[in-house]
């Protein structure tokens, strides 16, 4: 089994040698192969680590069969990016190992952990789309908080109106913003709306 270890701190005053020997141990210990070692110094809340996000290109291209951390916070701390991990790996079949977690997808016991993980995940994704899906009803039916309402502002009549004026004397779109600061797509939706 093709391994890829994952090794993360937060600041140039730590090391990830640690993290990276036990992992290699542990594979070692369990016959697996690691073929590539990524470390990050970063914040465990930042979602784009250059080493992480290449990681995840190894991924997608199924050329790992694991992947090893040391605890699920070196991967990631925010639960919707672990999620949108979390659900890359499940859907090309690539395992986790999470030493301090003592998780492994490869025993029966993990393999269930890790699809009760897919399942939550599904789950938080399809809570997220619902209160998305409430606030833009409610903003549409309410406006939103600020009293505006939801969508682009609209151009008021007396702008509208000078706008046609202009376009009547010969004025071109480009000329016509500049008076008026209205966009010229806003412009050709008023000279000849759809």
């Amino acid at each position: 089994m093709d391994a890829a270890i994952y090794c993360r701190v937060s600041t140039d005053k730590q090391t990830t040698e640690n993290q990276n020997l036990e992992l290699n141990k542990v594979a070692k210990r369990l016959g697996w192969n690691v073929v590539a070692v990524y470390s990050d110094t970063a914040s465990g809340a930042t979602d784009s680590r250059p080493q992480l996000d290449q990681m995840m290109e190894s991924v997608s291209r199924k050329e790992i069969d694991i992947v090893m951390a040391w605890s699920v916070d070196r991967l990631s701390r925010s639960l919707q990016h672990l999620v949108t991990m979390l659900t890359a790996m499940h859907q090309r079949n690539i395992n986790l190992y999470l030493h301090q977690q003592n998780l492994d997808t490869t025993t029966p016991a993990g393999k269930a952990m890790f699809q009760m993980m897919g399942v939550f995940a599904e789950l938080e994704r399809s809570i997220i789309t619902d209160r998305i899906n409430a606030g833009i009803a409610r903003a549409k039916k309410y406006g939103t908080r600020r009293g505006n309402p939801i969508g682009r502002p609209r151009v008021p009549p007396m702008t509208v109106r000078k706008i046609q004026d202009l376009r009547e004397e010969g004025l071109s779109y480009s000329r016509i913003s500049k008076r008026t600061g209205v966009s010229t797509s806003k412009i050709s939706r008023i000279i000849s709306p759809p």
